[in-house]
C-alpha cells in the first residue's frame, strides 16, 4: 500500500508541476492587451490547487482493478496536458495568435486535462472527508460528485473569463503577427504579381493522404531556412514507412536522412530541391504558373493582412514542389494527377501560407486501388527574423 501511495503521490506532483508551469506561463507572459489579462492568468491557479490537493491526500485504492484505473487516469491526464502546455508555450514565445482558445478544437484538451485532474484528486478527497470505514459505493459516489463539481467550477470560471478576453481581442487590431505586417493600410500584391520567399523563415509542412477511403498516413516536417541554407526534420507515419527523415544545406555542404538511416553527408546540390517554401515558389508558383490564378479576396491570418489566391497544379509539378510526397506514394507516376493550391500573399509580398490537394489514379501505389488524394499544408512564419542554422548531428 505504501508503494502505491508513493506512485500516486509522484503522479500528483507531476500534474501539479505541469499546472503550476501553465499558471506561471500565463500569469507572467500572456499579455496580449485584453481587458482581463491578469485575471486569466490568476484563474489558472485553480487547477494547480486541485492537483496539489492530491499530494497530501493521494487517491489510494486497495482493489487490483481500481488502482490501475486511477493510475492510468493520472498518466492519461499528463499525456494530454504536457503537449497542450508545449503548444501554449510556442504560441506565447512566437507571439502567435493573441487569442488563447481560438476554437473548440483548441479548448477540448484543456477541458480533458481539467476533468482528468479533478477526477484523480476527487478519489483522495472522498476518502479523506468520508467517515472511516465507509464502503466503496459511497466513496465512488462522493468521488464522482466532487470530480464533477471541481470540473464544472474550474472549467466554468476559466472558460467564461478566457472567452470574454478572447472576444475583446478579436475586435482589436493586432500589432504584431508571425505571418507578416499588420498595418491595414498595406495592400498585398495581386495573385499574379511579385511573390518572394522571406530572407529567413520557420517552416511547418504537413502531408497526408487517403486511398479508396483508407488512410495512407502522413508526415510532419519542421524546419528553418536562412537564404539558401536550410535544415528540417520530419516525423513519418505512413502505410509504407515509419521513422524520421531530414535534409539540410549549409553553404556547399548538404546532409540527408531517410527513415531507418542516420544523417549522411552529401553536397548542397543533392538536396537543393528540399528547400521547402523556396522550392514551392521555384517549381509550383512561378509567375507563368500564376497568370490564371483566382483571386479570392483579402483576409487576415493571425492579424496579418493577406490575399487569398488559388492556382491549378498537375502531378508532375506537385512532386517537384513537394518531394516529400515520396513517403506517401513512393515512385508512382503522378503525371495524370490534378489538383489545386491555395496560397496567401502577405503585405510584404511574401508567401506565408499554403494548402493544396492532388487527386488521381492509385493503381501504381497499391495493386487494385482506384483513387487516391494527397493533401498538403505549409506555413512560413517569422520571416526576416534572425535565424542561425547549424549542421545536423
Amino acid at each position: 500500500m505504501r508503494v502505491r501511495r508513493f506512485e500516486l503521490r509522484l503522479l500528483a506532483v507531476i500534474l501539479a508541476g505541469l499546472w503550476a508551469t501553465t499558471f506561471a506561463l500565463v500569469a507572467l507572459s500572456y499579455r496580449p492587451g485584453g481587458p482581463v489579462d491578469p485575471l486569466v492568468g490568476g484563474l489558472f491557479a485553480i487547477p494547480t490547487l486541485i492537483a496539489c490537493a492530491a499530494i497530501p491526500w493521494p487517491p489510494a485504492a486497495r482493489g487490483d482493478r481500481t488502482f490501475p484505473f486511477i493510475s492510468w487516469l493520472g498518466v492519461a491526464t499528463v499525456l494530454v496536458l504536457a503537449p497542450s502546455l508545449a503548444g501554449l508555450y510556442r504560441q506565447i514565445e512566437t507571439q502567435g495568435s493573441p487569442v488563447l482558445l481560438p476554437s473548440p478544437e483548441a479548448a477540448y484538451p484543456w477541458v480533458l486535462s481539467l476533468a482528468g485532474t479533478s477526477g484523480f484528486t476527487a478519489v483522495g478527497l472522498a476518502r479523506r472527508f468520508l467517515r472511516p470505514g465507509a464502503g466503496r459505493p459511497p466513496r465512488l459516489v462522493a468521488a464522482a460528485a466532487i470530480a464533477i463539481a471541481l470540473t464544472l467550477v474550474s472549467a466554468g470560471l476559466l472558460g467564461v473569463t478566457v472567452v470574454a478576453n478572447d472576444l475583446a481581442l478579436r475586435d482589436r487590431a493586432a500589432t504584431t503577427s508571425r505571418f507578416g505586417p499588420t498595418d491595414p493600410a498595406l495592400v498585398p500584391p495581386h495573385c499574379d504579381g511579385a511573390l518572394l520567399p522571406g530572407d529567413t523563415a520557420t517552416i511547418l509542412e504537413r502531408l497526408d493522404g487517403d486511398i479508396d477511403g483508407g488512410a495512407l498516413g502522413g508526415a510532419r516536417v519542421r524546419g528553418i531556412r536562412s537564404g539558401a541554407d536550410f535544415r528540417w526534420t520530419a516525423e513519418i507515419g505512413t502505410t509504407a514507412q515509419l521513422g524520421l527523415a531530414g535534409a539540410a544545406s549549409i553553404g556547399r555542404n548538404g546532409w540527408r536522412r531517410e527513415p531507418g538511416t542516420r544523417w549522411l553527408a552529401t553536397t548542397a546540390d543533392e538536396v537543393a530541391g528540399e528547400a521547402l517554401d523556396r522550392t514551392v515558389l521555384e517549381r509550383a508558383l512561378r509567375p507563368e504558373q500564376r497568370v490564371a490564378a483566382e483571386d479570392r479576396g483579402l483576409t487576415y491570418v493571425e492579424g496579418a493582412r493577406a490575399r487569398h489566391c488559388t492556382a491549378a497544379i498537375d502531378g508532375t509539378t506537385f512532386r517537384a514542389a513537394f518531394p516529400q510526397v515520396r513517403w506517401l506514394v513512393g515512385d508512382a507516376s503522378l503525371r495524370r494527377w490534378r489538383g489545386e493550391l491555395d496560397y496567401w500573399v502577405f503585405a510584404d509580398g511574401q508567401l506565408g501560407q499554403l494548402t493544396g490537394w492532388l487527386n488521381g489514379e492509385a493503381g501504381a501505389i497499391r495493386a487494385g486501388a482506384i483513387q487516391a488524394t494527397i493533401r498538403v499544408e505549409l506555413t512560413a512564419t517569422d520571416r526576416g527574423a534572425g535565424i542561425t542554422i547549424g549542421a545536423p548531428t
